[in-house]
């Protein structure tokens, strides 16, 4: 197993150069066909008093400006591409609300892996990718690569965050041809105390021997949080720790449920990335 269709997500020229590094890197791996989605956005239209209308030359001014930054993000895609002898194709299309319109959401439904670039939050923008609407409406896995993370490296050790959820079993076996490369796999479970009992123990066990018999080197562990610690930081810790390069976990459709079953963990991580994150649901 493979991925050979690979949907990259390209918002904004910064994030552009480090998906096209990335999933360039993917696609040379897994000899795969890369798509590069853009939407170009039409912000927010100020508004002329007193009668409210909206001010056409504001409104002229916002579509040059999301233009030109949809002819730059195509070319360095295509540069990037064609400099490495990929097989690829662009897809573009114009949106005044934002990546979650119906044509993009469509296109990456035919995808095996979606790569997205996690947003900056020192540089937002109303044409930041909506990584939810991807994960919730495509039913693809999602790659999402951290800000901070500038060149691409292969992926030799992973973490799977794992709470015995259907989302966490999905996120594995999206994961497995990443995993079946890697070197070594950890599959933790993290109680919210040292007293509390890990529900998913013997599921974790299960999955481990599953992923076994795919030839994947995984072994399964259980942690528990200590004073004030919470999941997402026992989580941080190892992935400090361990060197981790990619980290697999299972994402949830509302933020309460997420509270509720993974104490936020999912949210919290993202908001810190210091690894590679595989979403899915």
């Amino acid at each position: 197993m493979s991925y050979k269709t690979i949907v990259t997500v390209l918002d904004n020229p910064d994030n552009t150069r480090i998906a096209t590094d990335f999933a360039a890197a993917f696609a040379k791996e897994h000899g795969a066909h890369i798509v590069g989605l853009h939407a170009e956005i039409i912000s927010t239209v100020p508004l002329v008093a007193p009668m409210e209308i909206p001010d056409p030359v504001a409104v002229q001014a916002l579509q040059d400006v999301a233009h030109s930054q949809a002819i730059e993000i195509e070319r360095l895609f295509r540069t990037k591409m064609e400099g490495a002898g990929l097989d690829y194709e662009w897809r573009s299309f114009t949106s005044t609300v934002g990546y979650g319109t119906e044509p993009l959401v469509e296109s990456a439904r035919s995808a095996d892996l979606l790569v997205a670039v996690q947003p900056d939050p020192s540089k937002y923008s109303d044409t930041q990718v909506d990584v939810e609407t991807f994960l919730f409406d495509s039913g693809r896995p999602v790659l999402l690569i951290p800000y901070i993370l500038s060149t691409p490296k292969p992926v030799r050790r992973v973490l799977i965050a794992w709470n015995g959820s259907k989302e966490a079993a999905r996120a594995t076996f999206d994961a497995l041809p990443f995993l079946k490369a890697a070197d070594s796999v950890e599959i933790l479970s993290v109680s919210t105390s040292e007293r509390d009992t890990h529900p998913s123990k013997e599921s974790g066990v299960q999955i481990a021997a599953a992923l076994t018999r795919h030839g994947v080197r995984a072994r399964f562990e259980t942690a528990a949080c200590t004073g004030k610690s919470t999941p997402s930081q026992v989580i941080e810790n190892r992935l400090a720790d361990n060197s981790i390069d990619l980290l697999v976990m299972g994402a949830y459709t509302h933020s309460w449920l997420w509270q509720m079953i993974f104490g936020g963990t999912t949210r919290t991580l993202l908001q810190s990335m210091t690894a590679m994150t595989l979403l899915a649901r």
